[in-house]
């Protein structure tokens, strides 16, 4: 038996301690680089890594028969929208209501609206999302006694959509009705609120700017001339930006046409730079 002092027994640690040292700033060098990049640039210093789950081939079937936007992908972006809706597919349950039987369908499209509203996001898998519950139309909210084409409730960590709506917000691309994008917007405006990560950061700014155009007098004596955005997008700031969302997912260049700075406080917000957007 070989008895070394107290220094000694400890000596051989020090190379991997200095690693671990060495690991630790790199990584909070990172951090604060990646932070400050998002900030000067409004855009992720990485938006996706090398990554790629796949969806099986009748899921992308319904995707190229059903969701155009996935058809407007290059063959790189349609590779990491795949892997987006897989992951999604895997992370959500599903729920039916009043006699729904969720068809591989149903979910594949509705993973998809929430995947492309947060495609330009690092994170995109809505932490605050657990399970979708799908009516096959309005639905009783007890929330305030009312019935809802859907709503997004925190408490329950759920999403709940009219089928009938949703299918509607996709199926006419041009009307800037979506249920999808306007719930799921509600839920990223409030993971924004709670998350300290570079996208969360860049949506909070952006918002913020957007709040800030509102208040100019050109911009206001345009909204009320123009009644260009439809009344209940002034319910509150909340329902405004839901409706926005709408609007840009649809209507990106009669929109930009119209209100170019907000048109591009959106587009910053959702760091959304594809398909001619």
């Amino acid at each position: 038996m070989l008895v070394q002092s107290p220094d000694e027994n400890i000596a051989w640690l020090a190379p991997y301690a200095y690693t671990i040292v060495i690991i630790g700033f790199a990584f909070v060098f990172f951090r604060v680089f990646e932070s400050l990049y998002a900030e000067n640039y409004n855009r992720p210093l990485f938006r996706h890594y090398l990554v790629h789950k796949k969806l099986n081939k009748e899921q992308v079937e319904i995707l190229k028969n059903n969701f155009s936007f996935y058809g407007m992908l290059s063959k790189k972006y349609q590779r990491q929208f795949q892997h987006r809706v897989a992951s999604f597919l895997n992370r959500k349950k599903f729920v039916g209501r009043e006699g729904v039987e969720t068809s591989e369908e149903m979910k594949v499209l509705i993973a998809a609206a929430g995947c492309m509203l947060s495609f330009g996001r690092q994170n995109y898998e809505y932490s605050l999302i657990e399970t979708i519950l799908i009516y096959p139309d309005k639905f009783y909210s007890a929330a305030n006694d009312s019935y809802h084409k859907g709503e997004f409730n925190p408490k329950e960590k759920s999403l709940v959509l009219s089928w009938k709506h949703f299918e509607d917000g996709y199926k006419i691309s041009n009307d800037n009705y979506n249920l999808g994008i306007h719930e799921f917007m509600h839920a990223m405006q409030l993971e924004a609120r709670q998350s300290g990560d570079p996208d969360s950061a860049r949506f909070i700014k952006q918002f913020h700017n957007i709040l800030k155009q509102l208040t100019d007098q050109d911009v206001k004596d345009k909204l009320d001339e123009t009644r260009y955005f439809r009344a209940y997008a002034f319910t509150n700031q909340y329902e405004f930006m839901a409706v926005l969302a709408e609007y840009f997912i649809e209507s990106p260049q009669d929109f930009k046409t119209h209100f170019p700075k907000l048109y591009t406080h959106t587009q910053d917000l959702l760091n959304f730079r594809f398909a001619g957007y």
